[in-house]
């Protein structure tokens, strides 16, 4: 049987865009008779809260996804830093201590529009004790050369990560989990097949492949969908947090939210991907429905 999950993080209501994204990889497990895992990402201590946990079930529920299982992925903190020690073997972990002001003065922009790691703490070694001991944040020593790929909808995702990405950090100074590392030892542990996430993770999907490459775990099939946008300071961004579940249900039902996001997918009564439409979408919220801007 094919695995499939949905992995919102928990720092705050979930809006249009974590619907979408929810209902489209439930709508591909479901078509597909697939197991469906809820992973609630809730491994950064600063962000993520027990009641925000909650508040994404309610959500989802609202909506009328349904999961077979679920997983707080704070859990599963033995089998993060089991990754950590096999890569600290390997001689693929380094402590780093730059700020990210540091980094940013580097001036060289990454794949994903943030900075790529400037590589000057590269030559750093872990303690003698370990990397436990690492008061620094810890970082990946990814290696040069191009990782070809594509996902499932034909999406060029074939990336040189030390090049356009630089060195992704896997443990934080102070001690949290990093989305990389958690992400692709999580996905293996659950022994997913199929991840189904919007495209403004494209660009971090070559970094979980030598990952995988390097703990030994299978690369899934990836599928990148559409993303909902805003206007934010004149431009387009990312849908988030403009409004949140609550807003949209103090207007509509869960069944009437579920209906206008399938037609602003393009989907039909049948989920199909070849209906999902590939560009994105800017939406505004008017207070009593999601409209779409032409």
């Amino acid at each position: 049987m094919e695995r499939c999950r949905f992995a919102p993080t928990t720092s705050g209501p979930a809006h249009p865009g974590t619907l979408l994204a929810g209902l489209l990889a439930w709508g591909d497990a479901r078509a597909r008779g697939a197991h469906f895992l809820l992973r609630l990402e809730d491994v950064d201590p600063t962000r993520c809260t027990p009641e925000s946990a909650d508040d994404m079930r309610a959500a989802l529920r609202w909506l009328g996804v349904d999961w077979d299982a679920e997983e707080l992925q704070s859990a599963s903190r033995a089998a993060h830093e089991g990754a950590l020690d096999r890569l600290a073997e390997l001689g693929l972990l380094y402590p780093c201590t730059c700020s990210r002001a540091e980094i940013a003065k580097g001036g060289r922009r990454a794949a994903d529009g943030g900075w790529r790691y400037t590589e000057r703490c590269r030559a750093n070694r872990l303690p003698a004790r370990g990397w436990r001991t690492a008061e620094a944040a810890l970082r990946f020593r990814v290696p040069q050369g191009t990782v070809e790929l594509t996902d499932e909808s034909g999406l060029e995702l074939s990336q040189d990560v030390r090049t356009e990405m630089g060195d992704p950090v896997l443990r934080r100074r102070d001690g949290a989990i990093a989305y990389h590392l958690a992400a692709v030892v999580d996905d293996g542990r659950a022994g997913m097949t199929r991840i189904v996430r919007g495209r403004d993770l494209a660009t971090s999907t070559a970094t979980h492949v030598l990952l995988q490459r390097a703990l030994g775990l299978h690369t899934p099939v990836y599928r990148h969908h559409f993303l909902l946008l805003e206007e934010s300071g004149g431009k387009l961004a990312k849908l988030h947090g403009a409004v949140g579940w609550r807003a949209l249900a103090a207007a509509w039902s869960g069944a009437q939210a579920r209906a206008r996001l399938t037609e602003l997918a393009g989907l039909r009564e049948r989920f199909d991907w070849r209906d999902v439409r590939g560009d994105d979408v800017a939406v505004r919220w008017t207070g009593a429905a999601l409209e779409e801007r032409g």
